[in-house]
């Protein structure tokens, strides 16, 4: 059993259909490590069912089809899902319900943010959300909601459960602690980058320091980094260009840079 992890998906607006199609995947693995595949998890900014948009999600409904395994998506920032109340919320099994996209061919979810979910004998926190810093470009079509950041039932939700619950394997997030994406990229163009006073990336540093788990998985900055942090004794995996299989065993990570 292995979870393949995916960085930001954006309807495969900037290619990134490519990084993920049954192709792509059977020449970064092996057919055994392919066939080991029982969920895809993207870490946010999926950007399934945005308005207007349908003829894409059909096209790439179509190519992630071929694949036998579901998709759950971490809730990133101006995902399309966060306007649609009437989305109906299901069981599949894995602890808390998750938030229904496709019901076959493929099957597509997203998962709650601030949730616990137990996917192939792994106990996952599930966060969420980020700053969306291309409003001001004011992109045809592309709408903003105000839970992109998390209200305050919420955090108050998830920091009462961590005062008994805070022990986990891995954080499926979106964005990482704000002390973390400043140390991995300010060496970058992203040195003034508004993402670095993102509220989500402060509350996600909050969190950091009351849970103890193997890893944090994260997308949003459309970089492939990894920081282990020594105090923390936790590492940190950001994807994009590369993917990541999650074995009982093993973190393989695999590039589309070759």
């Amino acid at each position: 059993m292995s979870i393949l992890l995916s960085g930001d998906f954006h309807a495969g607006i900037s290619n990134e259909l490519s990084y993920i199609t049954k192709k792509s995947l059977l020449r970064q693995y092996t057919d055994e490590q392919y066939a080991s595949i029982n969920y895809h998890i993207i870490l946010g900014d999926a950007g399934f069912l945005w308005h207007q948009n349908k003829l894409t999600d059909i096209y790439n409904y179509k190519a992630l089809s071929l694949r036998p395994f579901p998709i759950l998506c971490v809730l990133g920032n101006h995902e399309p899902v966060y306007g649609r109340p009437d989305l109906p919320e299901i069981d599949i099994g894995i602890g808390e319900k998750v938030v229904l996209v496709s019901e076959k061919n493929p099957f597509i979810a997203y998962l709650k943010r601030g949730k616990v979910y137990q996917i192939d004998n792994k106990k996952f926190l599930v966060l969420g959300g980020a700053l969306s810093i291309d409003k001001e470009y004011r992109i045809p079509y592309v709408s903003w909601w105000e839970n992109e950041y998390w209200s305050e039932k919420e955090k108050t939700d998830l920091f009462d459960l961590l005062k008994t619950d805070n022990n986990f394997d891995y954080v499926l997030a979106h964005t990482g602690p704000i002390r973390i994406n400043t140390i991995v990229f300010s060496g970058e163009q992203f040195l003034y980058n508004p993402k670095f006073y993102d509220e989500v990336s402060s509350l996600n540093e909050k969190i950091d320091g009351r849970i103890t788990c193997k890893q944090w998985f994260c997308g949003h900055w459309h970089k492939d980094k990894y920081y282990y942090d020594k105090n923390f004794k936790k590492g940190y995996q950001f994807l994009y260009y590369s993917t990541a299989l999650l074995t009982n065993d093993a973190i393989i990570i695999k590039s589309n840079l070759v």
